[in-house]
Order: C-alpha cells, then structure tokens, then sequence
C-alpha cells in the first residue's frame, strides 16, 4: 500500500492506493546437456553398454553375444569422419545411379518381380519402379548388401563415432530382432553404417517400418519380399502422394525470378509464373511443388513433388532422391531428363569452399559457418551475392560462376 496525495475541492488529501508490485521473474536456467561418459578403452565401453542394456530389460546373454565378438573397427570411424576433397556435381551422382549396368541388371529384375511389386504398388500406393530404384541404388538388387560386421561398425561408432547415442540405440534394435527371431545370427554382415538387406534399413527403422512379406512369419531385411514390401511401407507411411511423380521436367521463362528457387509454391501458382511442364503434365492445382535447379540456370529445372522429399527418408540427399527417381524411369522404360547437364562446369575443393564461405560471410552474406561443405546456407549466401553482382542468382557454385568472388 501507499499514499497518493489527490485534490478535491481545492484541498489536497491523501487516498490510500492499492499498488500492485510485479515480482522480479527468477532467472531462466537452461538445462545443461549431460557431459557424455568418458571411457578409457573400447573394453570399458562394453561393459557399461551391456550393464546399461540389461539394466533396461534387453535380454543379457543377446546382449553379450552381441558384443563378446564385436572389435574396434578403425576403418568405420574414419569413414565417420571423413569429408570428400571435392563435392560432387548433380550429374556425377546420376551419371551412376544409370549406368548402364544398374539399368540392364534394374529391368531385368524389374520384369521378374513385377506382379509382386504391381501387388506392393496397389497396396501402398508407392510406384513399383521407385521401390525397384531403391532396391538398385541400396543394394545392386541384393547383390551387395555389405561386408562389414554390424556389431562391430555399431558399437565402434557407438564409442567413437559423432553420433554415439544414436549407434547405441542401433545396437539395442539389432538385439531385439536378435531375440524375436527376425535376423539370424550368422547373418550380421551389412554396411559400415549399419544398413541391413536388400533395402539397407537401419535396424532401429526396421523395427518400426519392417514387414512380412513373403508370409513366413518374420521380417527379415535380407529376404527379398520382406525387403520390398518394407521398403514400400515405409515410403507410404512417410507420406507417399499415390499418383504422383518425384519430379517433372519444366522450363522457366526469361522473366523467371531466381529468388523463388527452393520455395514450394501451389502448382497452379508455378503455372501462373509460366513454370510449364515439359510434357504437359496434369498437376493439381493445389499440389505444393517446389522448384529446383541442380545445375544451375544452364541444366535442367525440375518442378519437385512432395514424394521427392518421401524418397530422402532413405538418404537425405537430393542428389539421392534424384538418382532414384531417374533409375526408376528408366527401368521402366520411361525416358530421362530432356535437358543437358553442363558438363563444362567444375566443383570447388573443400579448401576453397571453405574459403568461399568465409569471404561471403565477412562481406555480409552469412553462410552459417565454414566447414567446407556445400549446403543450403551456403547456396542461399551465394545466391544473394549473385543477384548484387549481376549475375544470374541459381545458387549454383562452379570454379567459373564463385572465380571472381574468391580470386582463384
């Protein structure tokens, strides 16, 4: 409470007030991540896992057959932590996604399961050539499925890898299937990343999107119904659009403004602008499309459907999705990319990326850091330095479109 003086009448008084005092808000203390163990031998790490797992109600002797074997793979963690010396143009990626090879081995196995995959395609509504494209880029249609021992890559990424929390939870998915029956354990061979089978499931994946599908009563990835008919769940249940393709081919107008690159507009939207399909293809007006250039103003213009996002479940990479969504046109028989790459362009080193993205970002075009890696910040910063130096702005980063910002 305190005391106001007022005037009434010419004569001031005082009136009590009622004045409400706010307290001070405590201080907002952000939880602080808890420091992750420090062990002293890939041994000690063992025998904390096992002692965690079995506390958490994994069954002992899976977990410690799990691990008796399971040895300290150098190899895996170089591979981890390893960065290419140069990126990679669109086209190198897709240039193998349909070599020939692929293509002749991808329509013959294609023919042979076709009424299976024509069943996979009715019931989950993915595209039969795409599961069959997957099947190709993950594993040459079960040809080659990996040799590295799963436990050993998991746990040695689990003790030394830079996501350690995640191998953990991979090794404890591969005992539960372990236990139930679904893998066997004289078939523990995958990839150094833990990619299992025919399709490459993490064993965590497999789990949740596993299923049967050659009715033997088990969810075995390396069994080829079961690593079909998973894939195409998996694809439906990540949102798969029945009916509509990855991506199709347009064509922009000269007028066409570059900002809108990467943005995901309404179909009729993109129309409007004179985005125009290559073979004049239906789209619902309403379908969300996002517009892409993987090689610039120069190489082909690509209207994406939300499918082309489903496919990156797999692999979050749009040169994946891309090299999918071509293999499986073309074995089915359907034709390719119209447009030319621009095959004359060149790709930066790591070193020069990195410097890339420092010049950019001391000139005021924030790249979000330096680490060499060509993504969508950098893309984005050097597309807004494009449109203030006169060039076109497609965010494509060549020796010759970055040479006069960097100087080499």
């Amino acid at each position: 409470m305190q005391k106001k003086p007022v005037r009434q009448g010419g004569v001031e008084i005082t009136q009590t007030q009622t004045v409400q005092v706010k307290p001070t808000p405590a201080p907002v203390i952000k939880p602080q991540p808890a420091p992750k163990p420090s062990y002293s031998s890939f041994s000690d790490w063992k025998s904390d896992f096992s002692m965690r797992a079995i506390s958490s109600g994994y069954d002992a002797g899976v977990i410690r057959r799990l691990l008796d074997s399971a040895y300290l793979n150098q190899q895996v963690i170089s591979l981890d932590s390893g960065q290419p010396e140069f990126s990679k143009m669109p086209w190198e990626y897709v240039d193998s996604a349909v070599s020939s090879g692929r293509v002749s081995v991808g329509k013959r196995k294609f023919a042979e399961q076709r009424a299976f995959l024509s069943q996979l395609e009715s019931q989950y509504g993915v595209d039969a050539e795409v599961i069959a494209a997957i099947w190709g880029m993950e594993s040459s249609y079960g040809a080659v499925t990996g040799s590295s021992d799963l436990p050993s890559s998991l746990a040695s990424l689990a003790y030394d890898g830079r996501r350690q929390e995640f191998a953990e939870a991979q090794l404890l998915s591969l005992a539960t299937l372990l236990q139930r029956g679904d893998v066997s354990w004289s078939q523990l061979d995958g990839s150094w990343a833990g990619g299992m089978g025919q399709t490459q499931f993490i064993p965590e994946t497999w789990l949740k999107q596993g299923v049967d599908g050659d009715g033997n009563g088990h969810r075995n990835p390396w069994a080829t119904g079961d690593a079909l008919a998973s894939t195409a769940n998996y694809l439906s249940n990540s949102g798969w659009v029945r009916g509509l393709a990855p991506f199709y081919e347009a064509t922009v107008p000269a007028s066409f403004d570059y900002s809108l690159m990467g943005s995901k507009q309404p179909a009729a939207r993109w129309a409007a602008m004179g985005v125009d399909t290559i073979d004049d293809v239906y789209l619902d007006a309403n379908t969300q499309m996002e517009l892409w250039l993987p090689a610039g103003k120069d190489g082909p213009v690509l209207l994406l459907s939300p499918n082309f996002d489903v496919i990156k479940v797999y692999n979050n990479s749009s040169s994946y999705a891309l090299g999918v969504s071509l293999l499986g046109k073309t074995i089915d028989g359907q034709s390719g990319l119209r447009k030319s790459w621009p095959r004359y362009e060149r790709p930066l080193s790591t070193t020069q990326v990195t410097n890339l993205q420092r010049r950019l970002t001391s000139m005021g075009y924030d790249t979000k850091g330096a680490d060499g890696i060509v993504g969508t910040n950098t893309r984005t910063a050097f597309q807004r330095w494009q449109a203030d130096n006169g060039q076109t702005p497609d965010g494509f980063i060549t020796q010759n479109s970055a040479s006069s910002l960097a100087g080499w």
